[in-house]
């Protein structure tokens, strides 16, 4: 009776165990590919030229005003700033990488 207990738990459980198995083997892999790829190189010496080039793309919109320059990411700088053409203020977001990777304005409300 015990052996037969034993038994049916362990086909029971036997799935579940399986897919925990796979999970970890999906995440050692995972990490192996990650650290074969080695870490991104930082760009926080670039800054300065995010700021410039993300300046130079929004100044198409009106007179550019830089709020910040952040480094998002080792290999990411977000430069948040906004435009005023005179009639309207919009903001924008400038994603940089090693070069201009996005760019996104919004408008602000008049209040």
């Amino acid at each position: 009776m015990t052996r037969k207990l034993l038994r049916v738990v362990m086909l029971g459980t036997a799935p579940a165990l399986g897919g925990c198995v796979a999970g970890m083997a999906a995440s050692a892999v995972g990490m192996a590919v990650q650290s074969a790829q080695g870490q991104p190189h930082s760009n926080a010496h670039l800054k300065p030229t995010a700021e410039a080039q993300c300046s130079a793309r929004a100044a198409q919109y009106g007179t550019v005003h830089i709020i910040d320059v952040q480094q998002y990411s080792p290999s990411k700088i977000i430069v948040w700033g906004t435009v005023d053409n005179g009639t309207a203020r919009q903001s924008f977001e400038c994603g940089f990488g090693t070069q201009i990777s996005g760019f996104k304005l919004r408008p602000i409300p008049a209040g």
